[in-house]
């Protein structure tokens, strides 16, 4: 009897469908769709944290930089964000230490999802209406990345670039479609070149400003300026070349 009893409430439990695949949610479509006071009840993004490692560092620790780079239109779901950076965390902690680099999670999942659900029981023909009112309810959140996007960067010393290339590489199997992997000109995070950040840095035009830098223009007035904060010439020449 027992056993009978058993076979009746297993098919009677109603069962419930796993996740939507992401391949219904990767094109770009529509317009973004972010949570606001008309969109309500959205869920929170599966990845909270988007730095790892020596987050605190310097800028002039960590000169050399990597970018994983998106090569496509597309929307990228937040938990293959979390599942990247996981990852390459992992990656650069186990083989070069927590405290060698600083990964850097560079886009933030801010459009909502929907899902149109439809009952799959038994009389569910009576109850559900098609596609009467198909506007569905929030489901998700992905952020939205078009061709040449960073995804990620890591910062870390010279000796352990190879070590952040390979960690890219790993997380890029976490993602729909292409990325690339790109090793950086520019010193860390900063928006100056290598040799442009030397030179600045020996004429005393930048301000350490945590992990990035500020540079000192000749702009302002003289008097709220310190007397090695004077410059005579310009920040920063710009050449055209001849066409």
């Amino acid at each position: 009897l027992s056993q009978h009893l058993w076979v009746f409430n297993w098919y009677s439990i109603e069962r419930k469908m796993g996740r939507r695949p992401f391949k219904c949610y990767r094109q770009i479509k529509d317009k973004p769709y972010p949570k606001s006071r008309y969109c309500r009840g959205v869920p929170d993004p599966k990845i909270r944290i988007y730095d790892a490692g020596a987050k605190r560092t310097g800028v002039d620790v960590f000169p050399a930089c990597v970018h994983l780079v998106s090569w496509e239109k597309e929307n990228i779901s937040s938990e293959s964000l979390e599942a990247a950076r996981i990852a390459a965390n992992k990656y650069m902690v186990t083989k070069a230490g927590k405290e060698a680099f600083h990964l850097r999670v560079r886009v933030h999942p801010y459009h909502v999802l929907r899902i149109n659900k439809m009952l799959s029981c038994a009389g569910a023909d009576r109850l559900q209406t098609g596609m009467r009112g198909a506007f569905g309810k929030p489901y998700g959140l992905c952020a939205r990345v078009s061709i040449g996007k960073i995804l990620m960067s890591i910062r870390c010393k010279d000796v352990h670039s190879h070590l952040a290339e390979e960690a890219l590489r790993r997380a890029k199997f976490k993602f729909p479609g292409r990325q690339k992997v790109v090793v950086s000109r520019n010193w860390g995070f900063t928006q100056f070149s290598r040799e442009e950040y030397l030179h600045l840095k020996q004429a005393g035009r930048l301000l350490d400003d945590g992990i990035h830098v500020q540079l000192m223009n000749a702009h302002g007035p003289l008097e709220k300026r310190k007397a090695h904060h004077v410059f005579d010439g310009p920040t920063q020449i710009y050449r055209r070349c001849a066409v």
